[in-house]
C-alpha cells in the first residue's frame, strides 16, 4: 500500500461540517498529490456513488468512495473529525472519514489492496489507533501496514480459522455451516466489510462461514462441495448475486450489504432459525430470492425498499424494455407518414399487394412493420413488469396478461394491471415449499402453466372489463381537453420530464405518452408532442448556458455543453444529468421551469406528435411544427436565464463553508447530498 497514502493525504484536523466539504477538502489533498486531474468531475462521481447508498458505518467511519475517469492512480486519503460529520451512519456522525478513488480501470491487484484496508477497519483496536494517532506521516504508515496492527484471523475470505474448526470436531460436533455473498455497487468497501464482519461473527458464535465476495475486481466462486454441505445462506448485496441458482435448496438470509456490516450476529442467528423451520428458498435464475422477507427490509440504506420503491421499479422494468418496440415501431410509423401520408394507415396488406415502384407501397410497408412491433407494446409491458418481480418463471403469465389486456380493450392501463397480477402470482407460487423432485420443473413448467391460468381468468372476467372502461374514460378525458385544462396538463408534464431527467418520474410522464399512441386521438397526439418538447429542453438550456456564460462552467461541463447540443435536439433528456448531478439545487429547478413553459405552450398551441421519439428529426410529422420549436425555444431561453442567473449570484456570493475549497479553481459546482 505504499502508493495509495502518503502523509500529504492525511488530515489530522479536519475542519468540514458536511460531508460533501469533507470530501472536497480530501480531495482537494488529491490533486496536490496529481492523483486526481479533475477535481470537480471527480467529485461528481463521489457525489453519484454516495447518492446511490449512504457511506456511513457504525463505530463513527465514513468511507466514500468511487472509480472514476479523473483519478490516475488508487489512492487514499484520510480525515479525523473532531466534531464529527453525518455520512448516514445509524449510531451517528463519523470522526474517521476515508475517501477512496480508484482509477476506472482499476487492476485487480490495486482493488484487492482497497479491499484489505475496508477489512481492517472491522478491527477496532486499528480504528482506535487512528484516533490516537497524532503524526500524519505515522497514521499514514500505519494505514500502509507498515506497523503492527490487528489482522483477521484468517487468510481465506470469510474463512473461519482452522484452529476452531478443529476444536469444533474434536468435541465431537460439526459446527453450523454457513455460506455467503456479499457485493455493493462499488465494490471496493462495502462488499470487503461485510464479509470480514460476517466471518468475525461467525467466528464469536461457533459458526463456520465462507463468504464469496462478488467485488469491482471480478470474484472467486465458492466450491461447490462447500456450498452442498452449507446448512444455510446469507446474501448482503446492493446488486443483484450472480450465479445465483448455486444456492438453490438452501434456507436463504437475503438483506442489503449495510446489514451484514452492522448486525452480522443478528442475521446468523436468522439464518439459523430459518435452518431450523426447515424454510427453502425458492431461487430461479435471476430472482435473488425474492420470497425472503429480509430484503425488503434492508435493501437500500436511504429507503428500506418500501412497497412504493418496489412498484416503481417493478414499473421501470417493463418500460425500459417496452421502449425500443416503441422508439422502432413509432418511427417506422412516422416515416410511413411522411413518405405516403396519413391514409398509409388504412391501406391494403402488403402481402396481398406490393408494388416495387410505388412510393405508397413502400409507405404502406413501413407502416404495417411498425404497426405490428406496435402491437407487442402491451405484453412487453406486462411481461417484463412480472419478470421484474419474480424474473423468467413470470413471463409467459406476464406476455398472456398483456395480450389479453388488448384482447378485451383494456390497453396500456390493462397491461400494467396484467404485469402486477401475473408477478404477484408467481411470487406466491414460489413461497410455497416443493419436494425436491419438483423443483427442477417448476420454472419452466409448473408455474408459468399455474399461473398463466390465474392471470388469464382474472384479466377475461375480473378486471379486465373495469380496467378498459376505466382506458375508455380515460382517452374520453384526453380527447376533451381543451383550454386551461390542457396548458395545466402541458405544465405537469412538462414538469415531470425535466425533475429526475431520464429517471422514474420522466419515465412515468414518457409512458404515459406513449400509452396513448397504441391508440392514437387528438388529445393522445397532443400528450405526447408536449412530452418530447418538454424532454428536450434540460440539455439544450444547459448547453446553451455554457455558450452564453462560459466562466459559469468548469472546462468540463463545457465540453458537455457542445454535446448535449445534439442530446438535446435528439429527444435524450440525459444530457443534462452531469449538470444536474454537479449543482442540483440551480439546475434541477431551472430546467423544471422551463419543462413547465414549454409543456404548456405546446398544449396551448395544440400540437400533436405521432412519432415517440426523434426530436427535431421528426418536427416535418408534427402538427403546427413553427409553433411547435417556438414553444420549445421558450422553454429553453427561460431555463437557461435562470440557470444563469442562479449560478451567477452563487459565484458573487460563495458559502463560506465551502469559500476555502472553492478558492482559485473558478467553480460553480456543489457535489451532490445523498
Amino acid at each position: 500500500m505504499s502508493e495509495l497514502i502518503t502523509a500529504e493525504l492525511v488530515d489530522l484536523d479536519l475542519s468540514a461540517a458536511t460531508k460533501d466539504a469533507a470530501a472536497r477538502s480530501l480531495a482537494e489533498r488529491m490533486v496536490a498529490a496529481h492523483r486526481v486531474t479533475d477535481l470537480d468531475g471527480f467529485l461528481a462521481d463521489v457525489a453519484a456513488r454516495e447518492a446511490q447508498m449512504p457511506t456511513g458505518l457504525d463505530g463513527g467511519i465514513g468511507i466514500p468512495h468511487c472509480r472514476s475517469e479523473h483519478v490516475n492512480a488508487p489512492t487514499l486519503a484520510f480525515g479525523r473529525s473532531a466534531a464529527g460529520i453525518d455520512f448516514g451512519a445509524a449510531d451517528g456522525p463519523a470522526d474517521l472519514v476515508f475517501l477512496i478513488a480508484a482509477p476506472a480501470g482499476a487492476d485487480d491487484d490495486h482493488l484487492t489492496i482497497l479491499s484489505g484496508l475496508a477489512r481492517r477497519l472491522m478491527d477496532p483496536e486499528f480504528a482506535a489507533a487512528l484516533r490516537a494517532g497524532t503524526d500524519p506521516a505515522a497514521v499514514a504508515a500505519l494505514i500502509r501496514g507498515e506497523e503492527p496492527a490487528e489482522e483477521p484471523a484468517a487468510e481465506e475470505e470469510g474463512t473461519a480459522p482452522e484452529p476452531e474448526a478443529e476444536t469444533a470436531e474434536a468435541a465431537g460436533s460439526v459446527p453450523f455451516r454457513i455460506v455467503a455473498v456479499t457485493s455493493c455497487p462499488t465494490g471496493i468497501a462495502h462488499t470487503y466489510m461485510a464479509a470480514e464482519s460476517l466471518a468475525a461473527a461467525g467466528r464469536a458464535e461457533g459458526v463456520e462461514v465462507t463468504v464469496e465476495t462478488q467485488g469491482s475486481g471480478g470474484f472467486k466462486k465458492l466450491d461447490p462441495a462447500v456450498i452442498a454441505a452449507a446448512d444455510a445462506v446469507i446474501w448482503a448485496h446492493d446488486v443483484e448475486v450472480r450465479e445465483r441458482t448455486r444456492f438453490r435448496g438452501k434456507p436463504l438470509v437475503d438483506v442489503g450489504v449495510k446489514a451484514g456490516i452492522n448486525r452480522p450476529a443478528e442475521l446468523i442467528a436468522e439464518a439459523r432459525r430459518k435452518a431450523e423451520r426447515g424454510e427453502i428458498a425458492a431461487v430461479s435464475e435471476a430472482d435473488g430470492g425474492k420470497d425472503s422477507g429480509d430484503r425488503d427490509a434492508d435493501r437500500s440504506g436511504a429507503d428500506h425498499a418500501h412497497f412504493g420503491v418496489r412498484l416503481r421499479t417493478y414499473l421501470m422494468s417493463g418500460v425500459s424494455y417496452m421502449v425500443p418496440f416503441v422508439a422502432a415501431g413509432g418511427l417506422l410509423i412516422a416515416l410511413s407518414f411522411a413518405i405516403g401520408g396519413y391514409e398509409t394507415a388504412s391501406a391494403k396488406s402488403v402481402a396481398d399487394h406490393f408494388v416495387w415502384g410505388e412510393a405508397d407501397s413502400w409507405a404502406a410497408l413501413l407502416n404495417q412493420i411498425g404497426s405490428a412491433a406496435f402491437a407487442f407494446l402491451v405484453p412487453v409491458l406486462a411481461g417484463y413488469i412480472a419478470y421484474g418481480m419474480a424474473d423468467r418463471p413470470a413471463l409467459v403469465p406476464g406476455f398472456v396478461g398483456g395480450s389479453i389486456a388488448l384482447t378485451v380493450n383494456a390497453g396500456f392501463l390493462g397491461g400494467l394491471v396484467a404485469g402486477l397480477l401475473a408477478g404477484a402470482v408467481v411470487m406466491a407460487i414460489q413461497r410455497v415449499p416443493v419436494h425436491a423432485t419438483l423443483r427442477g420443473i417448476m420454472p419452466v413448467l409448473v408455474i408459468p402453466l399455474i399461473a398463466s391460468a390465474v392471470v388469464g381468468f382474472l384479466m377475461f372476467i375480473v378486471v379486465g372489463k373495469p380496467i378498459a372502461s376505466l382506458q375508455n374514460a380515460l382517452t374520453d378525458w384526453l380527447n376533451g381537453l381543451s383550454g386551461s385544462n390542457a396548458v395545466i396538463l402541458g405544465v405537469v408534464l412538462g414538469l415531470m420530464m425535466c425533475f429526475d431527467m431520464g429517471g422514474p418520474l420522466n419515465k412515468v410522464a414518457y409512458a404515459f405518452a406513449v400509452g396513448g399512441l397504441a391508440d392514437p386521438t387528438d388529445g393522445s397526439l397532443k400528450v405526447m408532442a408536449a412530452v418530447m418538447a418538454a424532454g428536450m429542453v434540460p440539455p439544450l438550456a444547459m448547453a446553451l448556458a455554457t455558450t452564453v456564460r462560459k466562466k459559469l462552467f468548469t472546462k468540463t461541463e463545457r465540453e458537455n455543453g457542445r454535446a448535449a447540443w445534439v442530446l438535446g435536439a435528439s429527444f435524450i433528456t440525459e444530457g443534462a444529468i452531469p449538470f444536474a448531478a454537479a449543482d442540483p439545487l440551480r439546475v434541477i429547478p431551472s430546467v423544471m421551469a422551463g419543462g413547465a413553459v414549454t409543456g404548456a405552450l405546446s398544449m396551448a398551441f395544440g400540437a400533436t406528435l405521432r412519432a415517440p421519439h426523434g426530436g427535431a428529426f421528426v418536427v416535418p410529422l408534427i402538427g403546427e411544427p413553427f409553433l411547435y420549436l417556438l414553444a420549445i425555444a421558450a422553454g429553453t431561453l427561460v431555463a437557461t436565464a435562470l440557470v444563469v442567473l442562479l449560478k451567477g449570484a452563487r459565484r458573487a456570493a460563495p458559502d463560506p463553508a465551502g469559500a476555502a475549497g472553492a478558492s482559485g479553481s473558478g467553480d460553480s459546482r456543489v457535489p451532490v447530498a445523498a
